[in-house]
């Protein structure tokens, strides 16, 4: 009987701990951390279609520009260098790595916009279907991008700032010493922008 009494004072005790423990903010460290991983996965989604998009993007073009090789290699050349480039969740807490991943991915923005900037020399090119359909997923994934950095950026402040306020920091220096804050993905003034694209 003794015994009895023993376990349930402790499944209590457990029951009690766990509900003070997440009261206090125990979880607010690790959910911080894996909404800032799933927005990343969403920012990565979002460059992910638009590389997809890139190859039928340069196949409608060179049928019609045949004569701008160096823009279309440019493009071929920066989409290589941007998906060699990959940052997964567990390198979050490298900037240096984030930069890469950065500046491969402005590369390639540049590189875009360049090849869309040569279609105004081509008034067959602008009228295309298939190159008006390509424009229009071009420009919705360019904005779900700049939304997708965006969020991506609040989910690692809110985490970064658990980590350094009370009671997170109590929390980051006891059961959560490995945990490091995430590096800020600051895209450059040209980034922030989505390309032109006017036909």
């Amino acid at each position: 009987m003794t015994a009895c009494i023993s376990r349930s004072r402790a499944a209590f005790a457990a029951v009690f701990l766990g509900l003070a423990l997440s009261g206090c903010g125990y979880n607010a460290i690790p959910t911080l951390e894996e909404q800032a991983k799933a927005k990343w996965a969403d920012v990565q989604n979002n460059y992910q279609r638009r590389t997809d998009l890139i190859p039928n993007l340069i196949a409608t073009v060179q049928g019609y520009a045949k004569q701008e090789k160096d823009v279309l290699t440019a493009v071929v050349e920066a989409r290589a260098k941007a998906t060699q480039v990959k940052v997964d969740a567990s390198q979050l807490t490298d900037p240096e790595k984030l930069k890469q991943f950065q500046d491969a991915q402005s590369h390639l923005s540049g590189a875009l916009g360049r090849l869309l900037a040569i279609s105004e020399n081509y008034p067959d090119l602008k009228s295309n279907q298939n190159f008006l359909a390509l424009q229009s997923q071009l420009e919705g994934t360019e904005n779900r991008i700049a939304v997708a950095r965006r969020d991506y950026i609040e989910g690692v402040r809110a985490y970064n700032t658990e980590l350094k306020t009370f009671p997170g920091l109590f929390w980051a220096s006891t059961f959560f010493r490995s945990n490091k804050p995430m590096a800020e993905f600051a895209a450059s003034d040209s980034a922030q922008t989505p390309p032109q694209v006017k036909f």
